[in-house]
Formats: structure tokens, sequence, C-alpha cells
């Protein structure tokens, strides 16, 4: 059985797709892009506010899963320009603290309205005893 996520604390699609889905405690989120989910807006100010508002897009989406980025062990980057590697990074850094998910960054040519940066996340709700460390 799988759960459709929705909510308005994260940009709408703008296709044939859902914010993210709930199977067995795991959920897979699509992709974010810097859009203001209530004003519909773009954030594309500079790379630091473009990456700020996916991880805040990505945190509504967890919300409303009843998670947190706590959750996350995966996530997938989309950049259109390497060079901005490592200020993407800075902010990334900010919201994941400790513990990090898996990822891979990969730059591509263009991405959906023309953003610079697109995330995705897999995130599980009970980690139960596969937490392991050392």
């Amino acid at each position: 059985m799988k759960t459709i996520i929705e909510t308005k604390n994260a940009p709408a699609p703008i296709g044939p797709y859902n914010q993210a889905v709930l199977a067995n405690g795991t959920l897979y989120m699509s992709g974010q892009i810097a859009m203001n989910p209530e004003s519909g807006e773009l954030i594309l100010d500079n790379i630091e506010a473009e990456t700020e508002q996916v991880m805040k897009n990505m945190e509504g989406v967890l919300l409303k899963a009843g998670m947190t980025l706590d959750n996350v062990v995966k996530c997938s980057i989309y950049i259109t320009d390497m060079n901005n590697f490592s200020r993407i990074n800075e902010v990334y850094g900010k919201f994941f603290t400790t513990d990090f998910p898996a990822r891979e960054t990969v730059e591509v040519v263009r991405l959906p309205m023309d953003v610079n940066v697109e995330m995705s996340a897999t995130a599980v709700k009970d980690f139960g005893s596969d937490a392991v460390k050392g």
C-alpha cells in the first residue's frame, strides 16, 4: 500500500507526479526546486538563497509525512554548474549537521523552470535495529 504525500508547504507538482509517496515506512520524495510554495515565485537571487528554499521545501514534505531531515537516508542533488558545488554544500550543511545521508551530486545541462539546483530524497520513518555505528 502507498500513501500519497501532498502539502502546501512545498510547491505543487508541475506535471503528472506527486510531491512524495510513502510506502512501507519509506518516503520517496520528488525533486524539489526553489519555488516559494506560498507565492509560486522562484527564488533565484543567488545559489545560497535558492538552495535554502529547496531545503525548506524538502522539510515541508517531510513534515507532512511525519518526518524530519533526521529521517533522510539518501539525497540526490542536480546542479547546472559544478562551480556552485561548495556554495550549495555550505547551505546543505546547515540543514544536515550530523549522521549525514548518503548522497550524489550530478551536473546537468538544464533543470525544470531553468532553476540551478534540484534535490530529491529518500527517508525512512523507523530505523528499527538496522542503525549500526562504528
